[in-house]
């Protein structure tokens, strides 16, 4: 049986005796300040484009009522002030649809202050 020594599998390199002429970390790179982000991407800051006017939505009304008179109408009414009403059928959504209405005048989040503390 005639054994031949195996090849190596892994050269091992030679270790540089002196400092090599790449940009050491920290220093930015020819051509100016260090990239952020991507190209492309907006790094300031864009103003909105709907202005505020200081409202804010406070009660939400959903009501779903399909075309076909054979398919049943539902609604819910929802406050921040904690109020949740669901209602289905016809003549209870349509009772459901008043209530919120009635509910904005009487809302603790809807009442402006001088009348909320003429009312406490």
């Amino acid at each position: 049986m005639n054994q031949t020594p195996s090849p190596r599998l892994k050269s091992l390199t030679a270790t540089p005796d002196q400092l090599s002429t790449a940009t050491p970390p920290g220093t930015p790179a020819a051509g100016g300040a260090p990239k952020v982000v991507a190209e492309g991407v907006l790094s300031a800051v864009v103003p909105d484009p709907r202005p505020r006017d200081g409202r804010q939505p406070v009660s939400w009304l959903h009501v779903v009522a399909a075309p076909s008179w054979n398919t049943i109408p539902w609604a819910t009414s929802d406050c921040l002030c904690g109020r949740h009403v669901e209602a289905s059928g016809r003549r209870d959504v349509l009772v459901l649809i008043e209530t919120h209405n009635a509910h904005r005048e009487v809302c603790p989040l809807l009442i402006p202050a001088p009348e909320r503390r003429q009312a406490a």
